[in-house]
């Protein structure tokens, strides 16, 4: 699997994933034209993403991912799970934040839960977009660890997808941004002093699951229209 990664010349912030979604789509004219579908990261993946899909005349949809964190430290992760019953776990982490198996599974039967309920909720009964053989064309507002993302270009493949791209507006620095499973990233800022996803918008509110709902509700209105 080929793996190539785009950088641009931008920098400088971020005004909101608004922005960076219309920022992001000029990076990605190649894949007009192609059957591909766009897949938003929820939360705050799905403002980036609808900006993308409108800009490549594409369909919108989620891609239900869940963070594993370490039980006493929830931020860091250990690994993460996604739609279809995919699971990557770190396990060099489980066995630096010295973890038993059970307290491993306590963690993923929490997640699997709230992943299922999440789907329900941001899909109201509207089935999940068909992949296969179509182009996978994932974007988050942002890249820190990778656990998320990768999961994601993972269960994008397992469900068929032929082609899986990430895209991202801003990932750490030290070189082109990679993502295992993912055949092509595009990232716009690579810096090198990264922090955190937030300090590189000047607007990172939290989105809310009635935004990401409203989103793929005007979404779907605009494919009926065509």
């Amino acid at each position: 699997m080929g793996l190539t990664a785009h950088q641009s010349s931008t920098r400088g912030p971020l005004i909101d994933r608004t922005d960076a979604g219309r920022r992001l789509s000029e990076r990605l004219g190649h894949l007009r034209g192609q059957d591909v579908v766009v897949l938003g990261l929820p939360r705050g993946g799905v403002p980036v993403a609808s900006e993308v899909a409108k800009a490549l005349d594409a369909p919108l949809d989620v891609i239900i991912v869940r963070k594993l964190g370490v039980p006493s430290q929830p931020e860091v992760a250990m690994g993460a799970i996604a739609e279809g019953g995919l699971e990557v776990l770190d396990r060099g982490q489980v066995t630096g934040s010295h973890l038993t198996e059970a307290q491993v599974a306590k963690v993923e039967a929490v997640e699997q839960h709230e992943l299922h309920k999440r789907a329900g909720k941001l899909r109201a009964g509207r089935p999940a977009t068909d992949l296969r053989g179509r182009i996978a064309l994932i974007v988050d507002d942002g890249l820190a660890t990778g656990a998320t993302a990768r999961v994601a270009c993972e269960a994008a493949r397992r469900l068929g997808a032929s082609r899986v791209v990430l895209a991202v507006p801003v990932a750490p620095g030290g070189g082109s941004p990679s993502v295992a499973g993912a055949d092509e990233v595009i990232c716009l800022l690579t810096p090198e002093s990264f922090v955190a996803v937030g300090q590189y918008y000047r607007d990172f509110r939290a989105v809310t699951d009635d935004q990401v709902m409203a989103l793929l509700a005007e979404a779907d209105a605009r494919e009926e229209v065509e």
